[in-house]
């Protein structure tokens, strides 16, 4: 379990490929919500909570809403480098804030706002099911 982030956000890096991209040779805009899942997935393993954990202890995470503002255009072989954040969290939500940039520049903010679940469609308080997850998150959450 990851514990230490020395002050730094976790950071996730994405090389734009070549079929991401579109008829004008730039990154589809529907592929910058696949590396927001890909750094959500990779920053709660490196916590030591990634799904697989999750569900097999019956807890699953789905995502109630996406935000995305496109600030730059990336094109293939960029390199996206995506800070996560938790931007707010209650009892049972969770919401996730991604900030990717490329040579310097932003191109892309994102929110992903997921609750958690059990078996049967429950809500479940990840504070007490998963403590120390919890406090991993408010780990994410004082960075900002």
């Amino acid at each position: 379990m990851r514990t230490n982030y020395n002050n730094e956000r976790m950071k996730y890096k994405h090389k734009v490929q070549y079929y991401e991209t579109d008829k004008q040779g730039v990154t589809h805009h529907s592929n910058y919500i696949r590396i927001m899942e890909e750094t959500r997935v990779d920053a709660m393993e490196q916590m030591g909570f990634g799904y697989e954990r999750m569900e097999e202890a019956g807890v699953f995470s789905p995502v109630m809403g996406v935000t995305c503002d496109y600030k730059r255009p990336t094109t293939f072989a960029d390199i996206i480098e995506v800070e996560i954040s938790v931007a707010e969290m209650s009892k049972l939500k969770t919401r996730f804030a991604y900030k990717m940039t490329s040579n310097g520049k932003v191109v892309c903010l994102g929110t992903s706002l997921h609750c958690f679940l059990d078996r049967n469609g429950r809500p479940v308080a990840i504070e007490e099911h998963f403590p120390e997850f919890y406090k991993e998150l408010l780990t994410l959450m004082k960075q900002q």
